[in-house]
C-alpha cells in the first residue's frame, strides 16, 4: 500500500486561524502576536520531503503565484479574494461594504490572540456592527449552543464533558475551566454563521452579530472590480487574474531547464 502525502504552508498573513508564534509569546503595541524568523517556512525542507506542497497567505497576485511555482510549489491556496466574490456565501451587505472599504481605504485586520476558543490567533476584520466592535461584543449574551469548537474534558465521575471558553464564564468555571481562559473569547461559531446569513434569532428578537475573518490583503480586493460602477466580481475574474502570468512563466522555466540540460551535456 502506498500513501500519498500532501503539504500546505499557510503564512500568518492568511485569514482565519493562524499558527501561534514559536517561542515565548510576545505582543505588539496593538496586542497582536509578534512573529519572527523562526516562524518563516523553510522551503528547501519542503522540497526535500518530496510530495507536492502548496503555499498560502497573501499569494493572491499573479506575481506571487509564479513565485510559488518557481519555489517548487504545486500551487497556491487563496481565500480572501474568493471570500468577497459574488459566488461566496458571505452576506451581500457585508461583501459590498468591504468592497467599498477596499476602494476607499485600507481595511483594518486585527490578529486577535484570544478571540478564538481554540487558543490560536484569529484574523478579524474590524467592522462596525460586528463582534469586532467592543460595544457589540459587550452587548451580546455569551452562550455556546452550536459547539463546533468545544473542548472535551473528563468529569470527576470519569465521563466525558464539553466546555467552551466563549460560553458564560461561570458555566465554564463550573465545568472545571480556568476563568482567565474566558477573557476576550468570542463565539466564532455563531459569529461566522451570522456572517453567511444564518445567524440565530433569540427570544426577544436578539440576533447574533457577525464576525468577518480575512487575510491581510483584503485591502486589494477592489482590484477585481472591472469598472468604477461595479459592485462585485466573480470567482472566474479571480482565477483569470491569478493565472494571467503562469503560462509565460512556464515557458520561461522550460527554456531554462532546456539550457541547463545542454550545459550538462
Amino acid at each position: 500500500m502506498f500513501w500519498h502525502t500532501q503539504h500546505e504552508h499557510e503564512h500568518r498573513a492568511a485569514g482565519g486561524h493562524n499558527a501561534p508564534p514559536r517561542g515565548e509569546p510576545r505582543l505588539n503595541d496593538r496586542g497582536e502576536p509578534i512573529y519572527g524568523q523562526r516562524d518563516e517556512v523553510d522551503l528547501a525542507a519542503f522540497r526535500s520531503i518530496g510530495p507536492p506542497f502548496w503555499l498560502a497567505g497573501s499569494y493572491g497576485t499573479p506575481e506571487r503565484v509564479v513565485e510559488a511555482l518557481e519555489a517548487g510549489a504545486a500551487g497556491v491556496q487563496v481565500g480572501t479574494a474568493f471570500a468577497f466574490s459574488k459566488e461566496s456565501g458571505l452576506r451581500d451587505d457585508i461583501r459590498r461594504h468591504v468592497l467599498e472599504l477596499s476602494r476607499e481605504t485600507v481595511p483594518d485586520v486585527f490578529t486577535d490572540p484570544v478571540a478564538s476558543p481554540t487558543g490560536f490567533p484569529f484574523k478579524v476584520l474590524c467592522l462596525d456592527g460586528s463582534i469586532s466592535d467592543p460595544a457589540v461584543y459587550d452587548r451580546r449574551t455569551r452562550r455556546c449552543d452550536l459547539g463546533f469548537l468545544r473542548h472535551a474534558y473528563e468529569k470527576p465521575d470519569g465521563s466525558l464533558g464539553w466546555r467552551c471558553p466563549a460560553e458564560l464564564p461561570e458555566v465554564y468555571v463550573r465545568k472545571g475551566g480556568d476563568l482567565t481562559d474566558t477573557v476576550g473569547r468570542k463565539c466564532i461559531c455563531n459569529g461566522l454563521m451570522a456572517t453567511i446569513g444564518l445567524g440565530q434569532v433569540r427570544t426577544g428578537g436578539e440576533t447574533e452579530p457577525p464576525i468577518v475573518t480575512c487575510g491581510d490583503d483584503v485591502g486589494s480586493v477592489s482590484r477585481f472590480l472591472l469598472s468604477p460602477e461595479a459592485n462585485g466580481y466573480s470567482a472566474k475574474d479571480v482565477v483569470d487574474y491569478l493565472l494571467s502570468m503562469v503560462e509565460s512563466a512556464q515557458v520561461k522555466r522550460r527554456d531554462t531547464s532546456k539550457s541547463q540540460v545542454q550545459v550538462v551535456r
